[in-house]
């Protein structure tokens, strides 16, 4: 069945999708302005389907317009009807590029052997800052406004994903920009060879995992 989307938007219901409510209502912010808003009895039902594979040879589902309001609605993140059009949009392509990241990390681990990683589970965490994100506030860094774990099947071996979701405007432009952190947790051996192949390589150029502008 097609029947859910890949980012956590809180109970593990039809109208899930790897991003939060947080993210949702930081979005919201981004492009509300302050309009009254449009009825929401004119947002679409229509649904998108994701190239995120499932483990049940189907794929994850994007929500609709009305769904992303409606859920918006019922964590009193005082959504814009108006808004819809230009959120879900980003939502959907922000989910795609995530998982165009993972991909990047799992070419030529095995994966292509049974057909292809697949995404198996997912979890919101947008009040668990990660390591790597706390050590980037030392720095200077602003803080992901969001953070999603992935959790990824290759071939009966499962690899849990940490994304941290960054945003800002361009000095030049008033256009919001997303950035996403996408990299094995160092929860297991894999993960930790993973990370090392990655940084072993990066010193010579010969990656582009990582940290990805959007």
């Amino acid at each position: 069945m097609t029947d859910k989307c890949p980012v956590d938007h809180g109970q593990h219901s039809g109208d899930q999708c790897p991003v939060g409510h947080r993210a949702r209502s930081a979005w919201a912010s981004f492009f509300s302005n302050g309009a009254s808003p449009s009825n929401p009895s004119s947002l679409s039902t229509g649904r998108e389907v994701s190239s995120i594979p499932r483990t049940s040879d189907a794929h994850w589902v994007y929500p609709s317009e009305a769904q992303f309001f409606a859920a918006m609605a019922r964590k009193n993140h005082d959504p814009q009807a108006a808004d819809m059009k230009s959120i879900v949009p980003i939502h959907n392509a922000v989910n795609e590029r995530a998982w165009s990241e993972v991909l990047k990390w799992e070419a030529g681990r095995g994966g292509e052997n049974c057909g292809g990683v697949k995404l198996l589970n997912f979890k919101g965490r947008p009040n668990d800052i990660s390591p790597k994100a706390r050590l980037m506030t030392f720095f200077g860094y602003s803080a992901p406004f969001d953070r999603h774990d992935w959790v990824v099947d290759r071939c009966g071996t499962q690899i849990r994903y940490v994304i941290d979701f960054y945003t800002g405007r361009s000095a030049v432009s008033s256009n919001v920009s997303f950035y996403l952190d996408v990299r094995p947790a160092l929860d297991n051996w894999e993960g930790v060879k993973m990370r090392l192949e990655n940084a072993f390589e990066g010193l010579f150029g010969l990656n582009n995992s990582g940290a990805a502008p959007f």
